[in-house]
């Protein structure tokens, strides 16, 4: 099979290319940057947004995996054009080109746990509630956790079913939600199956640590290597699902090559919620400098939610997935070949 590995030399797209040349498909990979060569892979260097580039790497190809994106929250609302540009016009134009081409195979999308906003919360007396953004001053007093819009008592975090309802609290996670609809709409239109993969927290060789997009994994080990322990924002117990990009190539290699393909949302994670804490201290641990613990701030970040976290289930009965990678393991991993590059 002949599959198209869009923004293929990134984090995740190069992991992506990788698993699908170890499976003996052949790769092109369109990207405009050259961060992450895959020996093997034919290279289009280009933006997604080019439609004459898109037409020349779509020929020949069998299926699409769409990883190009600009990633992390942003830095403020003057991001807002830039995102939505380099995500949601660029998959139009790779839909627009798709389409044009009597395209007949099958596209995976890089989508995000973003997409759901705050996660899912139990009251002890309301059952399933939807509880609103935080308030700006339940945060500067320290108040986290977020209350139950009925009754005010505290909640129980629940794991995230892909059919929870969605609410995009960033410029990111609306462009990302937006790609999910543009490509839905694109499904329904032309009979092309689609499978977006709702990426959880990514972690694992090749994470970028020099930008200002990097997760909180990175910016834990940039401080670390520079000798400073690593800053926690809120309490450091908000819990997210750490995944292996490992497993999120498998995940992907598994919706491309499925004997029958996967319509709509499957969530990608480990299955195994952690808190942000957790990861900071495992690190420090994995790059030995225990006496660099971290520090725990009390600030935060509005566009931050508390916690979100999967539910596995889908992804495993439609997909056979489970991640297979250890948490610790990864951690050191993570943390040696950073060391190394130093």
């Amino acid at each position: 099979m002949r599959v198209l590995v869009t923004g293929g030399t990134g984090f995740v797209g190069s992991h992506v290319a990788r698993a699908l040349l170890a499976d003996d498909h052949e790769v092109v990979i369109l990207d405009r940057e050259e961060t992450h060569p895959t020996p093997g892979a034919e290279l289009i260097r280009a933006d997604v947004r080019d439609g004459d580039a898109v037409r020349t790497a779509l020929r020949g190809v069998d299926a699409v995996s769409h990883q190009a994106a600009k990633v992390g929250l942003g830095l403020d609302i003057a991001d807002i054009a830039s995102y939505v540009s380099d995500n949601d016009l660029g998959t139009a134009v790779l839909l627009r080109e798709l389409a044009l081409a009597g395209f007949g195979g099958r596209v995976v999308l890089a989508s995000s746990m973003v997409v759901y906003g705050e996660g899912r919360y139990r009251c002890a007396d309301h059952g399933l509630v939807r509880p609103g953004p935080r308030a700006a001053g339940d945060l500067d007093a320290g108040r986290f956790e977020p209350p139950c819009p009925l009754c005010a008592a505290l909640l129980s975090p629940e794991p995230v079913p892909e059919d929870a309802p969605l609410d995009p609290r960033s410029v990111y996670a609306a462009t990302k939600l937006q790609q999910e609809h543009l490509c839905a709409a694109f499904s329904r239109e032309t009979a092309v199956a689609v499978t977006a993969l709702r990426y959880h927290n990514v972690y694992g060789p090749g994470l970028p640590r020099d930008t200002p997009y990097a997760g909180v994994s990175a910016l834990f080990l940039d401080a670390l290597l520079g000798g400073e322990s690593p800053r926690v924002f809120e309490d450091g117990r908000q819990r997210r699902d750490f995944v292996h990009v490992r497993d999120v190539a498998r995940a992907n290699l598994l919706a491309l090559t499925a004997g029958e393909p996967v319509l709509g949302a499957l969530n990608v994670c480990s299955g195994r919620p952690r808190t942000v804490g957790d990861m900071a201290s495992a690190l420090a641990g994995a790059v030995g400098v225990d006496a660099l613990q971290p520090i725990v701030t009390g600030q935060y970040r509005l566009g931050d939610v508390r916690h979100v976290f999967a539910a596995p289930d889908r992804a495993a009965r439609k997909l056979g997935f489970t991640a297979r990678e250890d948490f610790d393991a990864g951690m050191a991993e993570l943390a040696e070949k950073s060391m190394n590059k130093r």
